[in-house]
């Protein structure tokens, strides 16, 4: 497995991320039972799949499933935490107190059976403007830095689905070592090639910030419309075309793939190790004979 440096924070993780949010909301992508017995012990054994196979990056949040994700996160990585780079996620609440934000990671820290995590991160979306000043007028990112004093966290983190102005002004203030964000064959805005690189992606990278990337597989998006298209269509070639236009783009540190099955797994570390297979994306968008 190819081993990348996540930005500043100097940590070694794999090309190639766990992500959780199959594996703890309701018919995300799959109709399966989330707290059926079987989902559950298929979802540890991916878990512990990828762990053989060289994945060390494995990233969640209380928001998958409230807390589903992080219990079964903490099942199977139980026994492999020390090799692993573990990440998670908390909702922003304006009006939460500094207890009330410890005591939510106490909980996602006894679900992950853990007493840190490597990266704390905080969920969002779209990061507007007023909200951005809400987030720096607020004292959470005051609390985030005194989780890492304490030990409960090694570095600070957040995620977007979308780049915006907010979102840049958050970055520039150092408060954070990772940005995650949506980034795929449908959602290049993150990381423009058409000329120079440019985006969100490429401004964060400047400013020493590891970069994860989300939806790589586009939500299943792409496969849906070509598949309408060109009912023939391998959907899989889809699917594996997708999450390797990711693991191209050099300034991706880690692309984390939503995973299952010890099967999905088996599938995508293959496709990450081939790095003879990856995809020139310059060349690709270069429109001049």
């Amino acid at each position: 497995m190819e081993v990348r440096v996540l930005g500043r924070t100097g940590l070694r993780v794999s090309a190639l991320g766990f992500g959780g949010a199959p594996m703890g909301i309701p018919k995300y992508l799959s109709p399966e039972d989330r707290d059926g017995e079987g989902f559950r012990t298929t979802g540890v054994a991916a878990i512990r799949e990828a762990v053989a196979r060289g994945i060390t990056y494995f990233d969640t949040a209380i928001g998958y499933g409230e807390g589903r994700s992080e219990r079964v996160f903490g099942e199977g990585l139980e026994g492999h935490r020390d090799g692993v780079v573990l990440a998670t996620k908390y909702p922003f609440r304006a009006d939460a107190t500094p207890e009330q934000r410890t005591e939510q990671l106490l909980e996602s820290l006894d679900r992950l059976r853990t007493d840190h995590v490597d990266v704390l991160q905080l969920h969002g979306g779209t990061f507007h403007d007023e909200l951005a000043d809400t987030i720096l007028a607020c004292g959470v990112l005051d609390w985030a830095d005194e989780m890492q004093a304490e030990g409960r966290c090694r570095f600070r983190g957040i995620t977007a689905e979308t780049p915006s102005g907010g979102l840049e002004r958050l970055l520039h203030t150092g408060r954070f070592d990772v940005m995650m964000i949506a980034y795929n064959l449908i959602y290049q805005s993150t990381c423009n090639y058409q000329r120079e690189p440019d985006g969100i992606i490429p401004f964060a990278k400047a400013l020493g910030i590891g970069i994860t990337t989300m939806r790589p597989t586009t939500c299943h998006f792409l496969q849906k419309l070509l598949g309408q298209a060109f009912p023939e269509m391998d959907v899989g070639k889809l699917t594996r075309l997708a999450i390797n236009f990711v693991l191209s783009t050099p300034e991706v540190d880690c692309c984390v793939v939503g995973m299952r099955t010890p099967e999905e797994v088996a599938e995508n570390v293959a496709l990450a190790e081939d790095t003879d297979g990856r995809l020139d994306i310059r060349a690709l968008h270069n429109r001049f004979d």
